[in-house]
């Protein structure tokens, strides 16, 4: 027998049905709650609503468990490519050799962005957020690409959509940084795969040979797949909300850009090093900014450590960490001070009382940022890195929302605002 749920209102009882998700999650489907009663749900910031059913990622905080279409985030991170999760993410199953090669041929063929582009770029003060460029030239797109705003695409027309974004944000992130330091922009190449493409638009100069690392391209395409995707979070929501308005994918994810720029939702990797960086310009005495930590009358919070969602560990800072150590040794960086600082507080995080007790262990965001400094990122640039892990996963949301044919979103509100009153000519009112 199904299980159901009994809403008693007024003497009068409802019956809510119960959906169970394939990993037992319940939920109480109030679909039809206001027809039946009048009454709507108040979630402020829907932390307990579920927006979509989804088939993409599943995440458990208690347990520490992120998973991509079922594969374990663990094996993915150690045996996968960026564009192999990618396509995981976008298409539902792990790719054939014969289906990945065409996706990154595909990818590798559409990197070039329009020559008129670069007139938008010349636009933008020098003042701008990197963020906001990426946002507004992933909109611009549908200016280079009109058919992208029909709505009644074929598969085939929706997947050029798919394989254009994908090739082209990384082009536009690395043209953005190019463009933010005042350096030539470099066209990508099509002789690399995606990571060290991107890394060579970024990083090399006319008059030099760029030498590709590997150790660094390896660690770029774990922080891109650990990014990935993350469930229904802010950006991912706002993706999946502007799509169901049957917005362009081009305009949707923009949005999602934008969602993410929000200092709450992607900038915490950015924070990290402005943390350290304060540590480090105050004298680099740890121990005092931890205890200023457990001071509740200090206005100071350690950046990077702890997660909303992850309640006893990130299972992406385990994978990063590694990463990172392997980087910093790679660069030679293993001795910098900032990642000196980096480490004494991780091991105060991990040992001390205080930051046990309270789950306050290094996350994803904490590794992340001390790498990104690693490879010169400057830290204006972090959301923009984010936003290029994040982009399959935007893609697999907003795909998923428009092939379930899911309604446009339209949440409730409860209002809180004056009785009806009569307009008062301007000589009455005081």
């Amino acid at each position: 027998m199904a299980e159901t749920a009994e809403l008693i209102l007024n003497g009068q009882s409802i019956t809510l049905p119960v959906i169970e998700g394939t990993e037992h999650e319940k939920a109480f489907d109030i679909g039809k709650l206001r027809d039946q009663t009048g009454y709507v749900t108040l979630d402020s910031g829907y932390k307990n609503t579920g927006a979509t059913k989804s088939a993409i990622t599943f995440l458990d905080g208690e347990e520490g468990i992120l998973r991509y279409r079922g594969y374990p985030i663990e094996q993915l991170a150690e045996n996968s490519s960026f564009l192999e999760v990618g396509y995981l993410l976008i298409y539902g199953h792990l790719p054939t050799q014969a289906e990945l090669t065409n996706f990154s041929n595909q990818i590798t063929k559409h990197t070039l962005i329009h020559e008129d582009m670069r007139k938008i770029f010349d636009g933008f003060p020098s003042s701008t957020h990197p963020m906001a460029i990426l946002s507004s030239l992933t909109c611009a797109l549908t200016g280079f690409y009109p058919e992208s705003i029909n709505p009644n695409q074929t598969a085939d027309e929706h997947n050029l959509q798919i394989v254009r974004l994908m090739a082209k944000l990384s082009t536009i992130a690395a043209w953005t940084y190019k463009n933010s330091v005042g350096h030539p922009l470099n066209y990508p190449r099509n002789d690399l795969d995606y990571c060290a493409n991107l890394l060579y638009m970024m990083f090399s100069f006319p008059t030099e040979k760029y030498e590709i690392n590997p150790v660094v391209v390896t660690a770029m395409n774990k922080l891109l797949i650990l990014h990935a995707d993350h469930e229904q979070n802010c950006s991912t929501s706002t993706v999946r909300l502007v799509g169901s308005a049957n917005a362009s994918l081009y305009g949707s994810v923009s949005a999602g850009i934008n969602a993410l720029w929000g200092p709450l939702h992607g900038g915490a990797n950015q924070e990290v090093i402005e943390m350290l960086e304060e540590i480090h310009k105050s004298g680099g005495d740890t121990r005092k900014f931890i205890d200023k930590a457990k001071d509740k009358n200090d206005q100071f919070r350690l950046m990077g450590f702890g997660h909303r969602v992850y309640k006893n560990f990130d299972p992406r800072a385990k994978i990063i960490k590694k990463a990172a150590d392997e980087v910093l040794h790679a660069l030679g960086l293993q001795d910098s001070p900032l990642l000196k600082i980096a480490q004494e507080l991780e091991q105060a995080a991990l040992t001390d009382e205080y930051f046990i007790e309270r789950k306050l262990y290094p996350n994803v965001d904490f590794y992340s940022g001390i790498i990104y400094k690693a490879l010169g990122i400057p830290t204006e640039m972090f959301t923009v890195m984010f936003a290029l892990g994040r982009l399959p996963g935007w893609i697999a949301q907003w795909k998923e929302m428009r092939e379930n044919k899911e309604p446009i979103g339209r949440p409730r509100q409860i209002y809180t605002g004056e009785l009806e009153r009569n307009y008062l000519p301007m000589a009455e009112r005081k």
